[in-house]
């Protein structure tokens, strides 16, 4: 059902030239919809976007997401039927480094792709994704859910917060009398292959392990929800896909892995450390860095009740899956055959066939 839902829609994506951009843009391909992506140029070089030649295979708009002007035109051109929201400032630290930078991407960013919907009105499902972050965070060990207070710390998680206001906003407002189902998707710490932001810790491990150092830990006892990057992608299709049909079924959903998942930095890393092998090992560092709260869990119960969308995989097959793509981009491997390899095997596992 999937594949033929997707099939020929025109699908929009924002953010599509980053990490997770640009592995929902190759899982869409191999559902054989049209994507049209809006962005900034890559964030980092080397990038996921240019190593599995996505600007080949689809419509890519270099273009801010700030720039309201420019993305209307390009929203007008394309008239989509659905859009995934992702473009914003992602990194808690660069949050804190840059705060009106982070607020004008993460709010106004937001208010701009929903002022283009409110304006064209092509679509019939958005889908806004957020982060685990937008939670008063307590910092004690509960798994927030979706109907807990929202109020990010730092500048980056209170943007996404404020994004998640704008879009309920829009929502009710607007969006709801043109038949325009809206949702926003509150995803966990994700890892996978073709990740080389700086400061997170999975493309942290892969800089190490490849220049064969030690992998510093700044927050070894912190808790999160870890992921890999194909379980939060695969949900924000099913929600886009759902509440076309259904419009009741829109809403705000978190998008994380199950209880027993929900590990340590440290633990993370001592995985990724016996995956790959060669002797690779870490220490923790105290950088004194800006505060970042020591627990964060996610409640995924929403997603299985209303959608029947579990986890697939577990933490270890997750970090497994990003030393082999790394291993193999290394080796100088065909990475799109690889990737795609990686996604079909994936929705199988989901039980579709592609």
């Amino acid at each position: 059902m999937m594949k033929n839902f997707f099939a020929g829609k025109k699908i929009l994506i924002t953010g599509h030239t980053g990490f997770k951009g640009s592995w929902l843009c190759r899982m869409l391909l191999n559902l054989d919809a049209d994507v049209y992506g809006y962005a900034l140029e890559p964030p980092t070089d080397p990038n996921m976007f240019e190593i599995i030649g996505l600007e080949e295979c689809m419509t890519s708009c270099i273009g801010d997401i700030t720039d309201y002007d420019r993305l209307l035109g390009f929203y007008s051109d394309v008239s989509p039927d659905i859009v995934i929201h992702m473009a914003a400032q992602p990194i808690v630290r660069e949050g804190y480094r840059r705060p009106r930078e982070t607020y004008e991407s993460n709010v106004m960013g937001t208010v701009n792709v929903l002022e283009c919907a409110r304006q064209i009105g092509s679509q019939r499902s958005i889908v806004n994704v957020t982060t685990d972050k937008v939670y008063e965070n307590l910092d004690i060990d509960k798994h927030y859910v979706e109907s807990d207070r929202l109020d990010g710390f730092d500048p980056y998680s209170n943007s996404k917060s404020c994004s998640e206001l704008v879009t309920h906003s829009y929502k009710r407002s607007f969006l709801d009398g043109i038949g325009c189902a809206v949702s926003t998707a509150r995803a966990g710490n994700v890892i996978g292959g073709g990740d080389f932001a700086s400061e997170r810790i999975v493309p942290d491990c892969v800089r190490a392990a490849m220049k064969k150092e030690k992998i510093i830990v700044r927050n070894p006892n912190s808790v999160r929800p870890y992921q890999h990057v194909l379980e939060p992608l695969f949900s924000y299709l099913v929600i886009s896909m759902r509440q076309w049909l259904d419009m009741s079924v829109a809403g705000s959903y978190n998008i994380g892995p199950d209880k027993d998942d929900c590990i340590t930095t440290g633990t993370l890393t001592e995985t990724f450390c016996r995956c790959w092998g060669d002797g690779l090992g870490w220490e923790a560092i105290n950088d004194n860095g800006p505060h970042e709260a020591n627990y964060l869990k996610l409640d995924n119960s929403l997603m299985k009740t209303r959608f029947g969308v579990a986890p697939l995989l577990h933490i270890d097959d997750a970090i497994e899956k990003v030393v082999e793509w790394t291993k193999s981009w290394m080796d100088g491997k065909d990475m799109a055959s690889v990737t795609d390899m990686e996604i079909e095997g994936y929705l199988k596992g989901r039980g579709f066939d592609v």
